[in-house]
This record gives C-alpha cells, structure tokens and sequence, in this order.
C-alpha cells in the first residue's frame, strides 16, 4: 500500500497497513536538505526536494506546498520580508484603513511571483511522484488572510465595531484564495490545506460569523475542483469543534492544547480529525519514549478515519531520533 493509497483508504474508513502521519514540515524540512529557509520558500525545486526528501527518510504520508501565510498577501502588494534563514514576515499592513480596500484587486495567481512558485511546486511534485503521494496545495483562510491585510488587533476590533467593510474584505480574500487553488487543482493537486489560524481566536459567534461561511465558499469551490480539503486552525479550538465540519472540510488538523478525544467524536462521520500531540514539548523536547507515548494516546483516541501528527509544525531542531519513533510508533 502506499501513501496516497493509505491516505485515502483511511478517509474512507478502511483498512489501512498503517495509520497516515500528516506531520506539517517547514522550517525541519529545509534544514534537512541543507538550504537557507529564505530559499526554500522563494525556490519551489527546494521546497518539493525538502518534502520528499522527510516523507521518504521519516514516513510522512502526504507532501505539501504550505510554507508561509503570505503568497497570497505578496500578490496583493504587501512588503514581505525575507531573512536569510528564517520565517518571513509582513512590516506593514496594507489595509490601514477601509478606504484601502478600493486599492485591493484580486490577481492572476499565474502571474503573481509567489503564487506561481507554489503552483509550480505542485507540478513538480505530480511529474515526480505520480501517484504515489497525495499531493497537498495550500492556501490561506479569507479570516486568516483578512488578519495579514489588516492587522490583528485592528481586525478584532473591527469584528465588532465595523463589519460590513470586514465582510467587504472577506469576500476579496476569499476570491483571491478560490482563485489560488484552483491553478494548484489544475496543476494537480489531490488536497488543498487551508491556513485559518487566526479562527481559534474568535469564538463560536463570530466564528459562525466571519469565518465558517467564507470556509464553506471555499471547501465548496475545491470540491467542485474535484480534490478534497485539509483545514488547519491553530491554537485553542475547542469551542468551536461542533462547528467546523460544517466547513466541509475533508481532514481537520486538531491542535495540541484540544482534548483530542473530544475532536474524534465531534468529527465522527462527518469528517477525519488529524493530531494532536504537542510538537514542541513532545517532538522537540521529549525523549523517544515520551513521543511513543503521545502517539500511543493520540491513537488510543482515534476511530477509523482518524489521522495522526503533532498539532502544528514540527520544529526545525527536531532530533531524528524522534521523528522516526513517531513513525515506528504508528507501524506498530
């Protein structure tokens, strides 16, 4: 059986040789083959390198293109910086005010530098695994890139004090997003993953609110595509579990500090829940045996759909050692 067989036959509650590890790699993936973090998010032929290098040597069952949060927002103009060897980061919002977002156009994912890179990722993953793999494309949430257009504290304080223009804002992120994945469909992407981190902060009200419909449009748009869709919020997500599915979303990744119990039984035949132990105290601080344990726990909690990974990425000075208990782990 192989991975994108596993992955596949696991969604659909059957039986599998093993059960999928998911395990988000990044910044891990670009220090194992060697090349500054800067390059490997900016030179697509690095980050597929990275991938299947970890997935082969550490039993990952599905590669990705996800890298950072701001293809999408460096399409729209926003100033990104690129240190050497670390994560990128946004120094300026460009939506200081409303009246901004008349500035905002949606852009052609193929001729946007960013975008198009991660588009090519996804070619270069389908001409070189076949169908190995299950290939995953990445896009960003509409909440969550609405959060790096506008800023984080200015958005919440505009959830309640100006919400229309949020929704303005919403409907041309989730354009721009719809539009992103269907170039990396069309490129052949099997999952798209969709980076709504910033959902865990909102509560159940405004998460019904201003970030479920828009991630509905969005599972919608990519099922019409005909692939299926990984949703990952980060943080704290627990008053919001019954409501998630209603996304649509194929896989939804569980985050550490979530009862991981709960989130199997609250997806149960509605979705697969992936995670959820923690990647730092467990997979960059712990000892093998203490990441065998965690496994064992997080296995011990799952149904038959049920998916396996730390809770987020796993972090860049993970041992190997570790990496491959978790894996070991999951085959026996």
């Amino acid at each position: 059986m192989n991975c994108r067989e596993r992955v596949l036959n696991r969604l659909a509650g059957k039986p599998v040789d093993k059960i999928p590890n998911l395990n988000i790699i990044m910044t891990f993936a670009a220090k194992y083959v060697g090349v500054p973090y800067k390059k490997y998010i900016t030179d697509y032929r690095s980050l597929v390198e990275g991938n299947i290098a970890c997935c082969e040597a550490f039993g990952i069952d599905m590669v990705s293109t996800i890298s950072d949060p701001y293809r999408e927002l460096y399409g729209f103009g926003g100033n990104i910086i690129f240190p050497e060897d670390d994560v990128p980061m946004c120094t300026d919002f460009l939506v200081k005010d409303y009246s901004d977002l008349k500035k905002l156009s949606v852009k052609d994912p193929l001729k946007s530098e960013r975008m198009l890179d991660r588009i090519r990722a996804v070619e270069l993953f389908k001409s070189r695994l076949s169908k190995s793999y299950p290939i995953q494309g990445f896009i960003e949430g509409a909440f969550a890139e609405a959060v790096d257009l506008r800023g984080m504290n200015g958005l919440m304080r505009d959830l309640i004090e100006q919400p229309a223009p949020v929704h303005e804002m919403l409907e041309i992120c989730t354009e721009q997003v719809i539009r992103f994945a269907e170039e990396q469909i069309k490129a052949g992407a099997d999952f798209i993953g969709v980076g709504d981190a910033a959902a865990s902060l909102i509560g159940p009200r405004h998460y019904q609110a201003f970030a479920l419909p828009y991630e509905k449009r969005i599972c919608d748009a990519i099922h019409k595509g005909g692939v299926r869709v990984k949703l990952h919020v980060c943080g704290n997500i627990t008053s919001i579990l019954n409501f998630m599915p209603l996304s649509g979303a194929d896989i939804i990744d569980v985050d550490w500090m979530v009862d991981f119990g709960k989130a199997v039984n609250a997806f149960a035949g509605k979705c697969s829940a992936n995670g959820n132990f923690d990647p730092v105290s467990v997979m960059l601080r712990g000892t093998p045996a203490e990441v065998e344990q965690a496994v064992t726990k997080c296995v011990e909690a799952s149904n038959n759909t049920t998916c396996i990974s730390a809770g987020c990425e796993i972090p860049k000075d993970t041992s190997f050692e570790n990496m491959l208990t978790l894996d070991r782990t999951l085959k026996n």
